[in-house]
């Protein structure tokens, strides 16, 4: 079986690419741009190209399927030699389906949590060792790679996302695995580029629910009002079963899920991550693992890279970075890390950094997003603006779109790092969050700056 993939350097892209090299496919790929660790790990089992750049030459009537990456555009040459032949052309969704049909497919959908969960009943399922499949966004502590594809595990379970799947195929990813096992985590509106308006976003959701399997079932955050009123307008034959925030508390920094008949330690926190435990054990529930193989494994999740991830801690103050950047994501992961510590003042800084955030009309959807943390700040790297080809956002448009006129707004990594090595450290936390990098700032060393302050 040859495979080719156009835009092998993508995230889940590569992954899929060796996943299926292991698998015993004859695989090849091209790209213009390879970076970390894309490039390492593509070498390492020789699927990193010879060269960068498109080449029509490399794609022949040999190849059977043809694997194209949302980096790719429609005029791709390579692309465009595939359709002159009439190869099967696929996006990545679209193929992991191709290889999964005779497997349980179990797809976590919504706008948040969804690595999250995913990672919580991967977690859980190898500790209970079962044999099973996958398909993640993020690479997980115990998992060398983002994606596994086997001959025999009867499972496999994928994180789903409502992005579009490939540029000639303008689906959410997330309608192409016909899931028998779906979760619906929440909805709070996001890709402003591809989904203008909040209605046109809340629809596929709705086509999500569609698209399960006959007669398969739905996990949903009952929590949510917006996904409450989505299950109860539909009348698809699936079973539908609901869950909620479990009952928890807070004790000397840590937090205990409370059951029937223990309390179980865990090394999360936050209401939002108990929901999404709460998730991960009614999925685990319709996979038949028992509530005590459940509350044993996930009292050993430490939780999903840049997920509130911990950087650092000194004399009682604790710095931690988390992929936040929607508004409810800032808002849920400020309330998170300052319920976990109320004693200490936080100072939360949020680099602006996706199409939809550096957007001034979506901007607005960001009013409260900040009002828990005592001290708040704005980073958008002037790179990325011009990158983007965005007009630069003025400091009172972003204190307005915040509804905070305190909040500090910074332009360059320098003047961000220097204001951070000010701020008093004593009884106070840092958080950062964002989907990218804030401007390549090691964090570790800012926040040492932010202790010796």
């Amino acid at each position: 079986m040859r495979v080719h993939f156009i835009a092998i350097g993508g995230s889940v892209m590569h992954n899929l690419a060796i996943a299926l090299s292991k698998k015993g496919y004859l695989v090849s790929g091209s790209d213009d741009f390879i970076y970390e660790p894309s490039r390492t790990n593509l070498a390492k089992y020789g699927l990193l190209p010879e060269r960068l750049g498109w080449f029509p030459e490399k794609i022949t009537d040999e190849i059977n399927a043809v694997v194209l990456g949302m980096h790719a555009k429609e005029d791709n040459p390579e692309l465009l030699k595939a359709q002159e032949l009439g190869l099967q052309i696929y996006s990545y969704p679209a193929y992991i389906y191709e290889q999964s049909k005779e497997k349980t497919r179990v797809v976590i959908g919504g706008s948040h949590g969804k690595t999250t969960i995913t990672s919580m009943v991967m977690h859980v399922l190898k500790h209970t060792g079962r044999d099973f499949d996958y398909v993640v966004g993020a690479k997980l502590d115990g998992f060398e790679y983002m994606v596994k594809i086997t001959k025999d595990a009867p499972l496999i379970i994928i994180e789903g996302d409502e992005y579009l799947a490939s540029a000639i195929d303008r689906r959410p990813k997330f309608l192409l695995y016909h899931a028998h096992i779906a979760l619906i985590s929440g909805i709070a509106w996001d890709h402003i580029n591809v989904f203008p308006t909040y209605d046109e976003y809340v629809k596929q959701f709705k086509l999500f629910i569609e698209s399960i399997e006959e007669k398969g079932t739905l996990v949903y955050n009952k929590d949510d009002k917006e996904v409450q009123a989505l299950v109860s307008n539909d009348d698809s034959n699936i079973n539908k079963h609901g869950y909620k925030l479990p009952d928890f508390t807070i004790n000397k920094g840590i937090s205990y899920l409370n059951t029937a008949k223990r309390e179980v330690p865990l090394q999360i926190f936050g209401k939002h991550n108990l929901s999404n435990l709460a998730g991960a054990f009614t999925v685990g529930e319709w996979l038949g693992i028992s509530r005590n193989e459940f509350y044993d494994a996930i009292s050993t999740f430490k939780g999903a890279a840049r997920r509130l991830e911990y950087i650092a801690d000194y004399n009682g103050s604790v710095v931690y970075k988390d992929f936040a950047h929607s508004p409810s994501k800032v808002k849920a992961s400020i309330e998170a890390v300052k319920e976990q510590y109320p004693e200490n003042k936080l100072f939360a800084v949020v680099e602006l950094h996706t199409f939809s955030s550096l957007n001034e009309e979506f901007l607005k959807e960001y009013k409260g997003a900040m009002d828990g943390a005592d001290e708040a700040a704005v980073f958008i790297d002037q790179q990325s603006m011009k990158q983007k080809n965005i007009s630069p956002i003025s400091d009172l448009t972003i204190k307005e779109a915040f509804n905070r006129m305190d909040i500090s707004y910074f332009t360059d990594v320098d003047t961000l790092q220097q204001y951070i090595g000010t701020i008093e450290s004593q009884h106070k936390n840092l958080l950062f969050m964002s989907s990218g990098n804030f401007g390549g700032i090691n964090l570790v060393n800012l926040s040492e700056k932010f202790f010796n302050s």
